[in-house]
């Protein structure tokens, strides 16, 4: 049936141990030599359940998380731990927290255990990595522009994404505007180009007319990324705010894989804008003019471009493609907190270096690359690191080819 963790209401004195314990029982009879695992600061420990079904582990620190697993094996044969809701309910964590006493009680039913196979897993993992891949190349995409175009490192690009998400979410939640999400959310997206468009005439193209350096450039978009973060949270807070429709029942597709409606037209709206991008960066006047400066400015001013206007344009795009990958961020998550685009600015930046500097193709490139590996690694590290993996294969890379898998030397130095 299920598994909950209550505190009790019990308070330590300042010499006892903080203390985990619980109960495992079968339709509420004790169940005895179940064995469980604790881990969390001190190391992991392993404890059985006695003849009352009963067990305790002494834990070093207070307010810290542990995670405790109930080892399925050791129930009896055609039992299992079963919650519909909850994908591992034979793992919990728990807080410790100032009365230095928490109950984990495991109370068990009959049912089937549900054992996913190795190969099953690694489909689902990487049909799982090209959906946040694609989704974090609508971002890195923007990011590369700008920088092929303007040579600025944007470290407010991540604050760019939240914007996105902020929006749709005051656009289409019923407590503000209430609008449809099909006109709520393209017009997230045109704010978001707005946003773009008025951060390159107040801030950006200004700077570039005094001449101002790439480094002190990137330090300007660090302080730009610090006020945007801070103001969002100073207007929604430091909680979670989730856009309609976040929770969806998965939809199986093939042996074990399931993928959500939600996540379909995520995978399916990204394959869209990708591919019309790139449609327009080879086919369009200022698509080549965009290119054309990204290989040399200097000569592309000297062939009658307006460089500023072309650069006006890639701000307006990359706003709209951040905004847009904001939504769906918000969907993958899911929801939307203050500092939702900093947590994977690394990554995005991580795409655009490992695909090559400057180069949108090398961007969709290293944006699958970094979004499969991130998905793909948690099988074997913990979630909590899947994200460093990404960067050091990153590593990996660059001590072999400097340049990115897309990029040229020339363009680095």
């Amino acid at each position: 049936m299920g598994l909950f963790a209550t505190s009790t209401p019990a308070l330590a004195a300042e010499d006892d141990p903080y203390r985990i314990s619980g109960n495992v029982q079968l339709d509420g009879e004790p169940l005895e030599g179940v064995v469980l695992t604790i881990d969390g600061p001190g190391g992991e420990q392993e404890v059985e359940t006695d003849a009352d079904g009963q067990w305790h582990v002494n834990v070093p620190e207070r307010g810290e998380t542990y995670v405790v697993t109930l080892d399925e094996d050791t129930l009896p044969e055609g039992i299992a731990v079963v919650d519909p809701e909850d994908d591992s309910p034979n793992v919990k964590e728990v807080e410790m927290g100032q009365g230095g006493r928490v109950s984990v009680n495991f109370f068990i039913g009959e049912g089937e255990r549900n054992v996913t196979s190795f190969f099953d897993q690694l489909m689902q993992r990487i049909v799982q990595g090209v959906s946040f891949g694609l989704m974090l190349a609508l971002a890195a995409i923007g990011l590369t522009l700008v920088y092929g175009t303007t040579g600025i490192s944007n470290f407010a690009h991540g604050e760019m994404v939240t914007f996105g998400a902020i929006a749709a979410y005051f656009l289409v939640v019923p407590a503000t505007l209430g609008l449809p999400w099909w006109i709520a959310y393209p017009a997230a997206v045109i704010l978001s180009a707005g946003l773009g468009l008025v951060l390159d005439m107040i801030l950006w193209r200004p700077l570039r007319r005094r001449r101002v350096g790439v480094v002190q450039l990137m330090i300007v978009s660090i302080g730009l990324s610090l006020a945007l973060r801070y103001t969002y949270q100073l207007f929604i807070g430091g909680g979670t705010l989730q856009l309609p429709g976040s929770a969806n029942a998965q939809i199986p597709l093939f042996g074990a894989v399931q993928m959500s409606l939600l996540d379909m037209i995520s995978l399916g709206i990204s394959i869209v804008v990708i591919v019309a991008f790139a449609l327009w960066l080879t086919r369009s006047r200022i698509g080549k003019a965009t290119r054309a400066i990204s290989d040399n400015p200097s000569l592309a001013a000297a062939s009658g471009i307006d460089v500023d206007a072309v650069v006006r344009v890639v701000w307006i795009v990359a706003g709209a493609l951040a905004g847009l990958a904001g939504i769906l961020y918000a969907y993958y998550r899911p929801g939307i907190k203050w500092d939702m685009g900093a947590q994977i600015l690394l990554l995005m930046f991580a795409a655009v270096i490992l695909g090559g500097l400057g180069t949108a193709y090398g961007a969709l490139v290293g944006a699958l690359i970094v979004g499969v590996l991130v998905e793909v690694s948690s099988l074997w590290i913990p979630a909590d690191l899947k994200y460093a993996s990404a960067l050091f294969i990153l590593i990996v890379i660059l001590l072999f080819r400097p340049q990115g898998i897309l990029g040229r030397r020339e363009r680095i130095g």
